[in-house]
This record gives C-alpha cells, structure tokens and sequence, in this order.
C-alpha cells in the first residue's frame, strides 16, 4: 500500500462501501529514503484527535486528518510495529482501543472454506458466528458470516453505539465477511448490518449465533458453549453403544413454555443465590412468567420420571420471536430460546435429565423459516438460503419460506446445525418436522404454484438428498441417536439406513395409525364393530417402516379437543376409552408419544399462553388417570415383550383379529432373544364379556399383568381374579386356550407364568 491512498479508497471507507477495509485500514510497512516504515490509518466518527501509542515503545505519534474529519494517519519510523493501541479523543473523553486492522490472520483456513463450499463443514458453527478468542496475545471476539452478495457488511453493537461505519468487515473467498474486535467478551449484544449492492441496510441476526436477546430484542449475543461442566460421560458412552430400536422408547412431549408457570412475583433464584431476570409470558396473561430451565430440571424431570417416561421430548427450543409459533418459526437456529435463560441453563437441564435417566428429544424445523426481517429471509439483499422463484421457496399457507436444499451452503448450514444440538447439548435425538412439506414440491401448492423436478416429478430431490446427508452425519457422529421423521405420506423407506436408499431416519411417526385410531375411538361403540379395520390396517404395513406411535401436540388443538374430550359417552366411559386407547397404544408395536395434558386427563384444548389444568389432579378421576400412566409405563419399561421386537415380524401374531361383532380383538407381543411373550386383549366396547375364549400359544397359568379396568385406575373392576389356567381346549389354532372375563372398554396383558406352571406340573 502506497504512502498516500486514493481519494476514492478514503471515500469508500467513509461511506462505508469497501468491500476490504483492510486495504486502507490498519498498520501498512512501505519503504522510506531506503527505510522500512509503517502508515497507520484509522476511521473512527465522532473523534476529534487520534494518536498511535506503541507500549513496548513507550511513544505516542499523533495522527493526522488531511482527507476527512474523521479519517486519521500517520507515519511510524520502526521496524515492527505490533499491539499498538489508539488513544482516541471524543469531546472531553479519552480512551484507548486496539486497532481491529490490525490483527489480519483469518480463522478460517482455505480449508474451512473449500469444505464449506461443498457442503461438507459439519462443525462450522465453530468458525462461522461470533467466537471468543484470542489473536497475537490479544482477547476479543472473531465475527464471521457469510453474505456473499452483499456490497459490505458491518458488525453493530453497543460498542460503537450501533453505527456501522466504526467497524467494518472484510470480504474473503466464497463470500465470507469477518473481522476480529479486540476487547469484547462474553456478554456483548451484537448484529450484522447488512448492505445489499444498492446499499440498503439491513440489521440480521447472526445465523451461527449462540444466543440471544429476549424477544421482542433480536440482538445476538456472545457466548462461550465450552465452560459448563458436564457430568453425563457414562450416560453418553452408553448411549453409543445401544440399539434405541430394541429398547422402551416412551416420549412425554412437553411445550416447556406452556407446561406451568411461575407467577410473576416469584422470583427466579439461580443456585449461586442471584436472582435471574424473569420474562413474561405474554400480554394475554400478566399474571405469569416462563420457568427457567433450572427451575424445569427441578419440577419437569421429577415429574417425567415418576410417570416412567423414558424420554422428554421437547418442542422447538430453538429461538423464535413469536410465543404462538410454538417454537416452529426459527430464527435463531443455534440458539437455545432466551425465554428460559441462557445456554448453560439449557445445557444443565439436559444433564439433570441424564442423570435421571431420561434422555433429551428436541423439535428440529429444517423445512422452513419466517420471514422477520432480522432473520435469515433476504439475508445479504438477496434469496440467500430460500428459493428466489415462491413456487418453490415460499410456504405461502403458513407464511414462511423454504430453504433451498440445492444450495451447498444452505445445506451445510441445516446439516452442522443438526450436529451441533448433539455436539454442544447433548442432546439424545431430534424429531424433524414437517418432512412431508419438504419433501413434495406441491405440498399444498394449487396447479401452477409449483415446479417439477428436472425429471417431470413432483418429487424434491434436493430435500431428500439433504436428509439423507443429515442422517448420515448424525449416525456418524453419534451412534446410538434417535433422528424421527414426522412424515405423513407414503414416500418409501423413510426410516431405512441411506446405504439402501432410504431416508436415514431410525424412526417415523406413524400417522395413519393415529388417525385411525382417533376416528375408531371418537364414534359410539356401537359402529366400532363396523369399522375393525381401523384397528387392524396398522399391521399390515407395520414392517415397512420402524414406526412411532404418537399422539402429539397437533391432535389437542385448532378446535380438535383433547384426547379425552375425543372420547364419546357419559364421564366414566370417556375415562375408559382413555384408558382402552393408551393401552392398546402401548400394547401395539411401535414406540411411543404422548403429549402433556392427556397423562392426567385434561378437558380443555392445549392453549400456548396458559398452564395445564393441574388443578384437575384433585379430583380422584384425573388422579387415577395419572396412576394408570405410571403403571401402563413401568409395565412396559419392564416386560421386554412389548418393545424389543417393534420392527420385526417374530414380535407380533394375531390370536384373532375377525370378531367385529363384539369389537374385540387378541395378540401375542414376543420378546428378542428369549422365549417370553405376552399375550394382549381388547375390548372396545362397553359390553363386559364373560366367558370369552382366547387361544394361547403355551399351557400354564396366565397371570393378569395388567388389567386397564383396575379399580385403582377408576374402572369397573372387572377381571379375572389375577389370572387363569388354561384348558386344552382347540381355540383359535392353537392347542389351549383360556376362558377370560374382558372388562367393558378394557385391554388385559396377561403373561405366562413359568414358575407356577412348572410347579404344578411337578405335583402330578
């Protein structure tokens, strides 16, 4: 760099256009007479005198403003000149700052960047964003965002009172802005201003940021992820080594915002004795505020764990601005929602729940975005991460936009974001949403609102190429995960691994069983005997998939009721139904979803902005309701029939499913690798039946494990006196049978006793 710069380069800087400051900014070596001096530059508004002060040297050189007010230099006669500091003079005000032009070594390496490019960076969360760190001795913060096609971008912050002309980023290959401000820390409110090539600004969040402010504040925050202590080493080792498919999977999905509340005078106590800042909840209830994740480890975990649940699953927690969204309008995708406190916060919720043996599910929402104007929608001025034609990027139902998958960086930036839950949160598995949506070009598209794919489909390949890479990257990293589709087509092979083509996911909701059961059990009883299908269809598509049963969040609102209020009949016989459903739910192959509220019996739809009805929980209905979830998961958890064998066809048999007149139906559920089963009975009727016969596949003493009518679960009581013997009577192709009392709207799960049988036997 010359001894003088163009006017134009000085122009550029101070109108803030200069796509790399640091050809004008910063410490320049030239040649002097024969010497080796440096030109110093500095464009700091608002100052009235600047001076380079060298401390090693102990100098200060005055700098001077020929071009510009604002637009200082000066001459240094020294071989190497390093860590100076700029005194800078504002009125009456003196203070002294390292030079950002200064420190010129890039973070990220050609490397990073070529991997990037290609969509192949998993962890470049640990590049892109704003990272503390330390350059040439010096402590600051490394930002780095890509806008390729934006004419400049600057970082704002109350640092420099929000102005972006005081420092200005610098543009490196494949679009990459980045600049190093020595002296911030953890803590610092921050944004990117970003101009587009007519040079309208625009102020974004970070899209790799780690935190950020309370709504309605959208600044991003720095933050360090790597200072809490984590205490869940085994946990994670074990993890790595189990096959979640052969294990009890039983998820209490939770919307941690709308579970319970804190009244908005409680104050919210860390436990180092400070007070944290409570966030309330909305206009619609003043009375409340949101509990923290601290105060959710100490009241959620306790409660999951007494139910049985082996899993909490959580509904995005990622940052939103809108409390209404439920959490499915991103935009802050590597920020656990400040509604509920900081990172750290989040990261010891998850290590109480590992502690307590339950592991963590979080909402991911890869298929679309909202369109704020500090997220990623028109990111550098441009459709940066959605498709410019709104045939394909826009959700114009849900008023959102859709990533472009074909984009190699948009999808590095949904694959690392995928990797980073895992990586920095430890969290057991994500349950991605909407994948239907992404995957059909004309998901709720009218014709010509929508393109094909290049071979006439309507097929998107690119969302079904970033899945599988997602998956791919997933399992790599962290065998042992749950990644579960909610899907509600047919598209094949959902949950098969990527090596035979499929998806890669390890689990997939399994709508059409919900639907069908939801329909079987709201009609009277009566019908049902009209409709066994809906009971049996499940099974005959049940081994194409590795399939959840769910009964989620979307099933107790807009108008839908809740489960209970599904139900028809009088009180009791809702309650039955209730109790009928889940245990036939947890009877059926699958793994299981449940969503908060329907373990106690709540009547009023879910409602975003308020509590459950735990006010319910002092009527003995509702009490014993919450008693028969415990039971119904602590069987479950313990008899290796009913989950081991979920997706293989030794681990289900019908005895009969054709008796449609009385509505019942019986199976046997078979364990891996032993020769345990169990055998299954329903009744969906409120008609009790006595002496009904059922064929079983061994003689012996069936003991009655379970019985959904118990009178401690709010039933008739009906039963069979803790079992029965059988006969040998030919029943249903089998050789004994047993003659047993079925409870009105009642499931039995009975179990061959060995160790009786087999001392009976030795009496004769």
């Amino acid at each position: 760099m010359p001894a003088t710069v163009p006017f134009e380069q000085i122009d550029r800087i101070v109108g803030n256009q200069h796509h790399d400051p640091f050809e004008v900014l910063g410490p320049h070596a030239i040649e002097e007479n024969g010497k080796k001096v440096w030109v110093v530059r500095a464009y700091l508004p608002n100052a009235d005198a600047v001076s380079v002060v060298v401390p090693e040297a102990r100098a200060e050189y005055p700098m001077k403003s020929e071009h510009h007010p604002h637009f200082f230099e000066c001459t240094i006669e020294t071989p190497e000149l390093a860590n100076y500091q700029l005194r800078v003079k504002e009125g009456e005000h003196d203070r002294f700052i390292y030079d950002p032009y200064a420190f010129r070594s890039p973070k990220l390496t050609e490397f990073d960047i070529h991997l990037f490019s290609e969509g192949n960076h998993h962890r470049i969360y640990e590049k892109l964003g704003a990272h503390l760190t330390e350059v040439d001795g010096i402590t600051g913060v490394y930002f780095a965002v890509w806008a390729p096609n934006a004419r400049n971008v600057s970082v704002l912050g109350d640092f420099n009172y929000w102005d972006g002309r005081k420092h200005q980023m610098r543009k490196s290959q494949n679009g990459i802005w980045e600049l190093f401000i020595p002296g911030l820390s953890v803590g610092t409110s921050y944004k990117y201003e970003v101009k587009n090539q007519d040079g309208h600004p625009y102020e974004k969040s970070d899209p790799y940021g780690f935190q950020q402010e309370v709504r309605p504040k959208t600044a991003s925050i720095v933050t360090d992820l790597n200072t809490y202590t984590w205490n869940d080493s085994a946990w994670i080792e074990k993890r790595r080594h189990t096959d979640q498919l052969t294990q009890p999977v039983s998820v209490y999905e939770c919307h941690i915002g709308s579970w319970l509340h804190a009244a908005t005078d409680e104050p919210a106590v860390l436990p180092n004795g400070e007070i944290q800042p409570a966030v309330q909840v909305s206009e619609l209830n003043l009375g409340a505020r949101f509990l923290t994740y601290r105060e959710l480890a100490d009241r959620l975990i306790p409660y999951v764990k007494d139910l049985g649940f082996t899993h909490i699953e959580m509904l995005p927690i990622a940052e939103h601005p809108f409390d209404g969204s439920w959490g499915y309008q991103v935009t802050g995708y590597f920020a656990p929602t400040s509604r509920y406190g900081t990172p750290e916060d989040f990261m010891y919720f998850v290590d109480q729940c590992h502690a307590n043996g339950i592991g963590v599910l979080v909402d991911w929402v890869p298929g679309h975005f909202p369109k704020d104007g500090h997220g990623l929608a028109f990111f550098d001025g441009t459709h940066l991460y959605e498709h410019a034609d709104p045939r394909k990027g826009e959700h114009k139902e849900w008023g959102t936009l859709v990533f472009n998958y074909g984009r190699n960086e948009v999808r590095n930036f949904l694959v690392s974001n995928a990797l980073f839950w895992f990586d920095k949160y430890h969290i057991d598995g994500i349950r991605v949403d909407a994948v239907a949506s992404m995957l059909y070009l004309d998901y709720c598209r009218e014709p010509g609102e929508w393109l094909t794919n290049q071979y006439g489909g309507r097929e998107n390949i690119e969302a079904a190429d970033f899945l599988r890479q997602a998956n791919h990257v997933i399992f790599s990293y962290f065998p042992g995960a749950l990644s579960i589709a909610e899907e509600s087509t047919s598209w094949p092979m959902v949950s098969w691994p990527t090596y035979v083509g499929g998806l890669g996911f390890n689990l997939k909701w399994n709508m059409g069983w919900m639907h069908d059961m939801l329909d079987y059990f709201h009609m009277d009883p009566w019908f049902r005997q009209f409709h066994q299908n809906n009971i049996t269809f499940s099974m005959w598509y049940n081994h194409s998939e590795n399939f959840m049963l769910a009964l989620s969040h979307d099933e107790v609102v807009h108008g839908k009721a809740h489960i209970i209020g599904k139900m028809p009949g009088d009180e009791w016989q809702k309650f039955a139904n209730v109790r009928c459903l889940f245990t036939f739910m947890f009877a059926h192959p699958g793994k299981k979803t449940i969503f908060m509220g329907m373990e106690f019996g709540q009547w009023h739809e879910w409602n975003v902005w308020g509590d459950l009805q735990w006010q319910l929980l002092q009527f003995e209905p509702h009490q014993k309701l919450k008693l028969f979830f415990k039971d119904l998961n602590n069987l479950y958890r313990s008899e290796r029939a009913l989950y081991s064998q979920d997706f293989a066809e030794d681990g289900f048999e019908w005895i009969d499913c054709t008796d449609n007149r009385h509505s019942v139906v019986a199976f046997v559920r078979r364990e891996k690798d032993g020769d345990e089963f169990v055998v299954i009975v329903c009744n969906f009727t409120p008609q009790p039946h006595s002496h009904y016969r059922v064929g079983v596949p061994e003689p012996g003493f069936y003991t009655e494990l379970f019985n959904s009518d118990a009178r401690e679960y709010g039933g008739s009581n009906m039963g069979n006196l803790g079992g029965k013997w059988t006969e040998e009577w030919w029943f249903h192709n089998s050789a004994y049978s047993i003659d047993l009392c079925l409870p009105p709207l009642g499931v039995l799960i009975l179990k061959l006793d060995r160790a009786k049988t087999t001392a009976k036997s030795q009496e004769f």
